[in-house]
């Protein structure tokens, strides 16, 4: 018998773009969990702003993946992770020459209220989002051209940038995917439903079971993935939580599981 799992991505996905809102979601939500279908947050948000949310969904007993896969977030959160892998990608933005590293400016350069300006977060929940623990988020202000250039020196020294919904990360190139089935595999999962909206979350989206990519009229689309076609991939209409829920629920119909 399959046991399903639900990975999802957070900005974009399961919350409004704009508002960070997710009541759209929250009778799907609710019927995942009377169904016995876990739900695992895999954002690039923090372990300190991942855990307060997972807690308002009522997914505290799920382990959730921060910062893009740099991280898991055990059940009940509470422990403070170490910060020994965020201190060398900064080490590593510290060690470029100055014409490569000025167009980038990190949340660690920021005060809370300009990440609060930045990313619409009230100042408690922009602290959180600097509370880093393996990569480091920031804004792109030079060239194209430059920022190939500061892409290959930072890549001589092992860091990788990775560029989401609204921001290019730094980190040493662990992804939502590489976490997923680890965490999957601790829930007993033996399949998984992954959602998302951005380039960050391609790896999970191609290599779960079932797929959704959700509708996000603030930034690009996604280019067209290799099993759209076959329908293993599917794309929402209405974007959001709203779109989210629509998916969710005809993939899992589809997949025999009553909700």
């Amino acid at each position: 018998m399959h046991r399903w799992a639900i990975v999802t991505d957070l900005d974009g996905t399961l919350l409004d773009h704009a508002t960070y809102d997710w009541t759209p979601a929250a009778p799907t939500l609710a019927r995942l969990r009377a169904a016995g279908v876990p739900v695992i947050l895999a954002s690039s948000k923090t372990a300190a702003e991942i855990g307060p949310l997972r807690d308002t969904l009522g997914l505290s007993g799920v382990p959730a993946i921060c910062e893009n896969g740099g991280g898991i977030v055990p059940p009940g959160a509470g422990a403070t992770p170490d910060r020994a892998e965020h201190a060398r990608v900064m080490a590593a933005l510290a060690g470029l020459p100055a014409e490569l590293r000025a167009p980038f400016r990190g949340f660690s350069e920021m005060s809370v209220a300009e990440v609060a300006a930045l990313t619409g977060l009230p100042e408690r929940e922009a602290a959180r989002a600097r509370d880093r623990a393996f990569t480091e988020p920031g804004v792109w202000t030079g060239a194209k051209a430059a920022r190939a250039a500061f892409a290959r020196a930072l890549g001589a020294a092992g860091v990788a940038g990775r560029e989401g919904g609204r921001f290019l990360t730094l980190g040493f190139g662990a992804t939502k995917a590489d976490r997923m089935r680890e965490v999957a595999a601790s829930l007993g999962a033996t399949h998984l439903l992954a959602l998302g909206d951005a380039p960050n979350d391609v790896e999970m989206l191609e290599v779960a079971d079932r797929a959704a990519i959700v509708a996000n009229p603030h930034r690009a689309p996604l280019p067209p993935l290799e099993d759209e076609a076959a329908g293993r991939i599917l794309r929402t209409r209405a974007p959001g939580p709203e779109g989210w829920s629509c998916a969710v629920e005809r993939i899992l119909c589809e997949a025999g599981v009553a909700l």
